[in-house]
């Protein structure tokens, strides 16, 4: 499971050190994919092939086929260097609009990666109280 909230630094070259205890977690193999509010989503291999799993079973639907393009095509296979570093390509560096500090947050089942700014932006809890009245109707109570 991932858990946590990390402030890093991604170099000219488009690396970024993965914290030590998400480079456990995510072992060898690892993918890295587009993910949704214009961040990056990051499955160790178990989760990817889950995921994937959930995708084939969506209907033929053009919002289905839209959706496995976005997350399937864009998605690369990562690898941790021997200084605990990704290489982040250029394409989802654009994509995630990721530039010099960026924020990887543990998301249960994968890592998100969010440019520092905009993660600050997305994750204003101001208004939980209204979420957590429509997780309870959810039977999620807290």
């Amino acid at each position: 499971m991932y858990t946590g909230e990390y402030n890093h630094t991604i170099d000219s070259k488009g690396r970024m050190i993965v914290p030590q205890k998400f480079r456990e977690a995510l072992g060898e193999g690892f993918m890295i994919t587009r993910g949704v509010g214009h961040c990056l989503s990051i499955y160790d291999r178990q989760e990817w092939d889950e995921y994937v799993s959930k995708l084939r079973a969506l209907p033929g639907n053009a919002e289905a086929k839209k959706m496995i393009r976005f997350i399937v095509a864009g998605a690369i296979e990562g690898e941790v260097d021997k200084q605990g570093r990704i290489v982040i390509p250029a394409n989802l560096r654009e994509w995630a609009l990721l530039e010099k500090d960026v924020v990887s947050a543990g998301m249960i089942g994968h890592i998100e990666v969010w440019d520092k700014a905009k993660w600050d932006e997305t994750s204003d809890f101001e208004d939980m109280d209204d979420v957590s009245e429509h997780l309870a109707d959810l039977g999620l109570g807290f």
